[in-house]
């Protein structure tokens, strides 16, 4: 991910902190896989496995603001480098809050299973939406990875299709609900369990524009996409 440094051992450094967020995101990846493969099947171990990451993820957290802490007070690096150290301190943190939203998730799921709902739920949107938002995310951390302006400009763009699943899914579960209002506590998990898969869609969004902020040295967040696209080219 960083360039070569004149420092060897600041490269170095850089490196090793960024392989650290890749192995974090791919943690977090796992987590969502399991909460997507919980939704769809109903399945409580899936769910359980979720839960039980989540103090490995946080446990990385801690221990990639401590590092990127101590280079930055030893190094005092500036520019470029001071704006990728803060992006991965940002990233980082975005990616322990989609594990909260896979833990999120995962309890929606235990919930619905524990209260004996019925497998008709309509499940099947956020099922699509869910693998919308893994995907997104995994694109997030691909560009992250390369630096890549483009693909995260594409990402920006691709965030829209799940705030219209969401949109959808939610005028859905209401007229779901108006039917049968027996299904009203269930289905209320399902909205919260939508909003947790919204919610990493934003987080993958949000890391694609901390790419923005590395290459181009521009802060893109809350501009719109026509901004954003000036400031790519």
């Amino acid at each position: 991910m960083p360039d070569k440094h004149l420092s060897t051992q600041f490269d170095s450094e850089l490196t090793s902190v960024s392989s650290q967020v890749m192995e974090l995101g791919g943690l977090v990846e796992s987590q969502i896989r399991q909460a997507i493969y919980a939704l769809q099947h109903f399945n409580l171990d899936a769910a359980h496995e979720v839960t039980a990451n989540e103090t490995r993820v946080n446990a990385m957290e801690i221990e990639i603001d401590r590092d990127l802490s101590s280079i930055i007070a030893r190094r005092q690096p500036t520019a470029r480098d001071l704006r990728l150290l803060i992006a991965i301190s940002k990233t980082t943190a975005n990616l322990e809050r989609v594990g909260d939203e896979a833990e999120k998730i995962a309890r929606m799921v235990r919930s619905i299973i524990e209260s004996g709902a019925p497998r008709s739920l309509p499940s099947l949107e956020l099922r699509y939406a869910a693998d919308l938002a893994s995907g997104l995310l995994n694109k997030a951390l691909d560009a992250f990875a390369r630096l890549d302006v483009n693909a995260a400009l594409t990402i920006l763009k691709e965030d829209d299709l799940i705030d219209k699943e969401f949109d959808g899914f939610v005028r859905k579960l209401i007229t779901y609900m108006m039917e049968d209002p027996r299904t009203i506590s269930p289905s209320l998990d399902l909205l919260f369990l939508a909003k947790a898969i919204e919610r990493i869609g934003d987080h993958a969004k949000n890391i694609a524009e901390f790419i923005i902020y590395v290459v181009k040295g521009e802060d893109v967040r809350h501009s719109s996409i026509d901004r954003i696209e000036s400031v790519v080219k």
